[in-house]
């Protein structure tokens, strides 16, 4: 066994596995795939659209823009916003729900236990947090960490395209069950929706679908299957290559 391989076991038990098997792809035997489209923000909509063309927007002017966003009520009750931190030519994009108390003090998301987490799970496939660039569907912290609401997912998601946009990765990786949904418009289980490759109707970039690390932490006997998520996502990102 090489020392990379040693070092990809010690991950892995970090993350709870204890045996570690190589697989090409996760079996979707019992899965189906399903592929939503995802909603258009329009100004008929009612909901808030941030102003000016965000679509033009480099990095710097978007973050500068989602810092001083004020388009839905969550800007009252954050301490700051939480645009996104890692490598803005990263091959993955990694999309979690919303920030978290943790996440609203120090500004980046997945900072806490649930971040420490996601991190052995990105170094078991052999890349580190510094590679890929992480996200939320939300950019401020709901209160008492609820569901984030139509309004305030109205208000964040341009600005989330445009991360993908310019980010133009490989893959997004969604994290848990609200990020899984609300990429692909869908209302479908988590079940049904991990071990396919999905779509994001906006942007037409590969969306593969697996735990969110907090969830992990809860259940740790579903770590085997979010193993298995990153192998398969690997996999995804290497037939873009």
């Amino acid at each position: 066994m090489t020392a990379s391989e040693q070092t990809r076991i010690a991950y892995l038990q970090a993350m709870g596995i204890d045996v570690w098997v190589r697989r090409e792809h996760v079996s979707t035997s019992d899965t189906e795939a399903a592929v939503g489209e995802v909603p258009s923000v329009v100004a008929a909509s009612g909901m808030p659209m941030p102003a000016g063309d965000v679509a033009t927007l480099d990095w710097a002017a978007l973050e500068a823009r989602v810092a001083g966003c004020t388009l839905c009520e969550l800007h009252r009750s954050r301490t700051q916003t939480v645009f996104g931190v890692g490598n803005r030519a990263a091959d993955w994009l990694v999309i979690g729900e919303a920030p978290g108390a943790d996440e609203d003090r120090q500004g980046e998301p997945f900072v806490g236990r649930a971040g420490q987490l996601l991190n052995e799970m990105l170094r078991a496939v052999g890349m580190s947090r510094e590679q890929v660039f992480i996200a939320n569907i939300l950019k401020c912290r709901p209160p008492r960490n609820r569901d984030p609401r139509p309004e305030e997912e109205a208000a964040c998601t341009p600005y989330l395209y445009r991360q993908i946009e310019l980010l133009q990765p490989k893959l997004v990786l969604a994290l848990g069950r609200i990020a899984a949904q609300r990429l692909l418009g869908t209302d479908a289980s988590l079940s049904r929706l991990r071990g396919s490759v999905h779509t994001h109707a906006a942007t037409g970039t590969p969306v593969v679908v697996t735990y969110h690390p907090a969830y992990l932490l809860r259940s740790p006997a579903e770590k085997r299957k979010a193993w298995q998520d990153l192998l398969f996502a690997c996999s995804v990102a290497s037939d873009r290559a």
